[in-house]
């Protein structure tokens, strides 16, 4: 059985696909891209401004489902450039700052909207 999760604070869906799923005690989150919820707009302001944006988004989508940043087992994040990640690493590292998720960290010809980083995010339902 699945369980689709929605939150007015976050983005969205810009596609034929929810902004999470909780199943088989797991919750799998859509990528994450730097969407201001209240205008659907990408923000302004860079790779710290983006980045800052989907992780607020990613925490908006956790607490609908019940959870928090503590409940994350395994995230992968996609950067347009590589030259970036020392920059991502610094703000995605304040969210988890014990025991943090597996990762994998790829860098990708383009992103949706043109956005410099995308996260996506699995947690473990409590």
């Amino acid at each position: 059985m699945k369980e689709i999760i929605s939150t007015d604070n976050a983005p969205k869906a810009i596609g034929p696909y929810s902004q999470g799923v909780k199943a088989g005690g797991f919750l799998f989150l859509s990528g994450a891209i730097a969407l201001d919820p209240a205008t659907g707009e990408v923000v302004q302001g860079g790779i710290v401004a983006e980045t800052e944006q989907v992780m607020k988004n990613i925490g908006a989508l956790l607490a609908a489902a019940g959870l928090g940043f503590q409940d994350v087992v395994k995230t992968t994040i996609y950067l347009a450039n590589m030259g970036d990640f020392a920059t991502v690493n610094g703000i995605y590292g304040g969210y988890f700052q014990e025991n943090p998720p597996a990762r994998s960290t790829v860098e990708v010809k383009g992103l949706p909207r043109g956005v410099l980083v995308e996260i996506e995010v699995t947690a473990l339902c409590r």
